[in-house]
C-alpha cells in the first residue's frame, strides 16, 4: 500500500513538473512553430505606431517588433487595436505580444508582465513660440498662469504639484486639444507627454510652439507579455540588451522619437 501511494506521489510531480515546463515554454514554442509573431498594436499612435501615407503600419514600436521577428526568423502579424483594446487583445491570447509606448504601471502589472524599459520618456511643458518663458524655473515663478492638461492623464497630476500657482485648465481628448489651446490663447502653456508633444506639435503651423527642453518627471516604457509566457518574455529582455548595445535601439528612437525626421518620410 505505501509503495502504490508513493509511486502515485512520484507520478503526480513528474505530470505537475511536465505540464508545468510546457505551459512555461508554449508561448515561445508555438511562435517558433507557427513561425509568426502577432503582435498587438495601436491602430494610430505616432511616432510609437501608424500607418503612414503609402497605407504602410510603422512607428518606432512597429519597427522594433519587426526587427524581434528578424531576430527570432519568424514572420510578423500586427493586430490593429485602440488604445484600451490592447491588453485584452493580449490577455485573450489573441497577440504574443504587446508593442507599444505603454508605461509599466504598478496597477498594469497586475495583469501583464511587462520587460525591462526600452526607453525612458516624461512631461514637457509647452507655450506659444513668443512666449518669454524659456525654462521650468520661468514658468514655476511666474503668477497668474493658466496651465492645460488632458483629462486622465499623469500630466494632471504633474502639472498640480509641479506648478502649484498655475490655474489648471483640463480638456478631454488627444494631445492637439492641448495644443490648439495655447496657439489660441485659452492657456498660458499645458503639460503633456513629450513623445506625444513632439510628433502633434509637427502638424501646426512651423515655429509655433515652443517646447521647453526640461522633462518634468521620468517615466519607462516598455513591450508586455501574458505571465505564463516567462521564457518569450526572457528572450525579449536579451533582444533588448543586444539592440542596445549595438547601437540599433539607440538608432530607432532618435529617428522616431527623439526627431522629427520620420516626419517627412511618412507623410
Amino acid at each position: 500500500m505505501k509503495t502504490r501511494k508513493l509511486a502515485t506521489v512520484f507520478f503526480s510531480l513528474f505530470w505537475i513538473i511536465s505540464v508545468t515546463s510546457t505551459v512555461l515554454a508554449s508561448t515561445l514554442e508555438d511562435i517558433m512553430q507557427r513561425g509568426v509573431l502577432r503582435v498587438a498594436a495601436q491602430t494610430q499612435g505616432p511616432p510609437f505606431s501608424f500607418v503612414n501615407g503609402k497605407g504602410e503600419r510603422t512607428g518606432s514600436a512597429v519597427e522594433l517588433a519587426r526587427l524581434m521577428a528578424k531576430e527570432m526568423g519568424v514572420k510578423i502579424k500586427f493586430l490593429n487595436y485602440d488604445w484600451d483594446g490592447l491588453i485584452p487583445a493580449l490577455l485573450s491570447g489573441k497577440a504574443d505580444i504587446l508593442a507599444a509606448d505603454m508605461t509599466p504601471t504598478l496597477a498594469r502589472a497586475m495583469k501583464i508582465a511587462f520587460t525591462t524599459p526600452f526607453m525612458y520618456t516624461g512631461n514637457v511643458a509647452f507655450a506659444k513660440k513668443d512666449s518669454p518663458y524659456r525654462t521650468l524655473a520661468d514658468l514655476k515663478a511666474a503668477k497668474n498662469l493658466t496651465v492645460a492638461t488632458l483629462l486622465g492623464s499623469a500630466g494632471t497630476k504633474v502639472a498640480a504639484e509641479t506648478f502649484p500657482n498655475a490655474k489648471q485648465k483640463v480638456y478631454k481628448g488627444g494631445g492637439p486639444f492641448l495644443i490648439d489651446a495655447v496657439l489660441k490663447g485659452r492657456t498660458d502653456f499645458a503639460v503633456n507627454d513629450s513623445s506625444a508633444v513632439y510628433a502633434q506639435v509637427s502638424n501646426f503651423p512651423p515655429n509655433s510652439i515652443k517646447i521647453i527642453p526640461e522633462r518634468i518627471d521620468k517615466s519607462p516604457l516598455a513591450y508586455a507579455v501574458r505571465y505564463d509566457s516567462p521564457a518569450l518574455l526572457s528572450w525579449m529582455d536579451l533582444f533588448f540588451l543586444h539592440i542596445k548595445l549595438d547601437g540599433r535601439l539607440d538608432a530607432n528612437l532618435d529617428y522616431w522619437v527623439n526627431s522629427l525626421d520620420w516626419k517627412n518620410d511618412h507623410d
